[in-house]
């Protein structure tokens, strides 16, 4: 898989493409852990938003699902570690932020959980991968970029004594 690695300068410019295509005014958003926490913060500021919120999605491990069908690890149900209450998202506009939609099954489940809690959901990612994508013409409402590559973001740059700039994600 062809790996591309993003620059800060990289990531405000996709920001910057993002902006102009936000037509809704959110009354809140919902950063995806962890990977959705950097953009949803500068996404935040930029749109002048005050109630920030965080979910936190797991899939069962592929050793936790039943092995006989291949297809099954993508059926799994998500397990929600951490997500607002339904009374600060109904009725609401709200933005959920995640770094990228691969197979688009967390920020899926996301917004089908704040759509089950009134609110009105929006998805907005950095990149966009149509040919993982498991929803087939569904994408993101908003997002930077389309990628085919597996995308390396500058928070996940190895940080201390043994982190170099590629030298920790070669290890």
């Amino acid at each position: 898989m062809r790996r591309e690695l993003l620059t800060w300068d990289g990531i405000d410019m996709l920001i910057d493409h993002m902006i102009p295509q936000f037509n809704v005014e959110f009354e809140g958003m919902v950063m995806i852990t962890r990977g959705g926490i950097v953009p949803g913060g500068l996404l935040a500021a930029a749109l002048k938003l005050e109630n920030i919120l965080t979910a936190a999605v797991n899939f069962p491990a592929e050793a936790e699902i039943d092995s006989s069908r291949q297809s099954s690890r993508f059926l799994a149900w998500p397990k929600f570690i951490q997500f607002p209450d339904d009374q600060v998202l109904a009725a609401r506009r709200i933005l959920i932020v995640d770094d990228v939609w691969g197979s688009g099954r967390t920020i899926a489940a996301v917004k089908n959980r704040v759509a089950g809690a009134g609110g009105l959901p929006y998805t907005c990612v950095l990149h966009f991968n149509p040919y993982r994508n498991l929803f087939g013409t569904v994408r993101p409402d908003y997002y930077g970029a389309t990628t085919d590559a597996y995308i390396v973001y500058p928070w996940e740059n190895p940080r201390g004594p043994e982190g170099a700039f590629l030298g920790g994600l070669e290890k």
